[in-house]
């Protein structure tokens, strides 16, 4: 099992990646949430991978944190979702608002995201329901059990879109298309409403 890779990035083709260590190209796949924080091709890169192998195909996903493997993981024992739709599901939701989906039992928005019918999210709820108390992620565990859990500047951003009335994809889009490591939430959500996209 290749558990890790660290070498350095060489291309990026969405959700595709090529990694080079120590003279081994290794292609990646990863949620879109791995491509927001990528350095620039050339750069050194460290991620944290999980290897699924077929009949056809031995194909290696990568993940940023610890919390994003273990949901994919966990997303890959229910029934009726594969690798590629888990990798769907992390792109279009982070591991804490999947995570806040699953103990708000909130079938709507798990059915927003792309692949998702309503059987599938009712499934994910049940089956993820009580395995997500000891998801580890830098600022704390993540939700479970209906207790959500403060996040940064962004999440905090986007939260407050999302109450606005914009739906939580475009939300996340909106504070990261415009969010700095020294913004504080209001300026956040300043920039992001003064931007071009219209709210739905």
């Amino acid at each position: 099992m290749i558990s890790r890779l660290s070498g350095t990035l060489v291309s990026i083709h969405p959700p595709l990646l090529v990694i080079d260590v120590n003279g081994v190209g290794y292609e990646v796949e990863a949620p879109l949430s791995v491509f927001y924080d990528l350095p620039e091709t050339g750069k050194p890169l460290v991620l944290l991978t999980h290897l699924s192998i077929t009949d056809t195909a031995h194909t290696l996903y990568g993940f940023a944190s610890e919390a994003e493997r273990i949901l994919f993981r966990r997303l890959l024992k229910i029934s009726g979702i594969g690798a590629k739709l888990a990798l769907t599901i992390l792109s279009g939701a982070s591991g804490q608002e999947l995570a806040q989906f699953v103990a708000d039992g909130d079938t709507a928005a798990l059915t927003r995201l792309p692949g998702i019918g309503k059987k599938t999210a009712e499934r994910i709820i049940i089956e993820l329901r009580d395995k997500l108390d000891d998801l580890p992620t830098p600022g704390g565990s993540l939700p479970g059990g209906g207790a959500p859990t403060p996040g940064g500047p962004v999440t905090e951003a986007r939260n407050a879109l999302v109450a606005l009335g914009y739906k939580p994809q475009e939300a996340t889009r909106m504070a990261r298309a415009v969010a700095e490591s020294d913004m504080g939430t209001e300026d956040i959500i300043r920039l992001a409403l003064q931007g071009t996209i219209t709210k739905p």
